[in-house]
């Protein structure tokens, strides 16, 4: 079954989001963290905004802001 088998795009999908979370990292590392609570950790607002010490509106922010600047590097890397 040829579903099972990963495709080349998925690994460059892959390739090009750590590449960005690298750089987003560097630019601003509480964004990442909520990025990696929230998308690998699958925590809630609340919870995140408990763990790092700030707003659930500071990581709604933080969130949004993450999510725009991550597709428009994904989207760059991708030309």
């Amino acid at each position: 079954d040829d579903s099972e088998i990963p495709s080349a795009d998925a690994d460059e999908s892959l390739v090009a989001l750590d590449e960005a979370m690298r750089r987003l990292a560097v630019a601003d590392k509480r964004k990442a963290q909520v990025v990696e609570l929230r998308f690998f950790g699958g925590m809630t607002n609340g919870e995140i905004a408990e763990f790092v010490g700030v707003s659930v509106d500071t990581i709604k922010r933080d969130w949004s802001f993450a999510r725009l600047w991550l597709a428009r590097e994904i989207k760059g890397s991708a030309a």
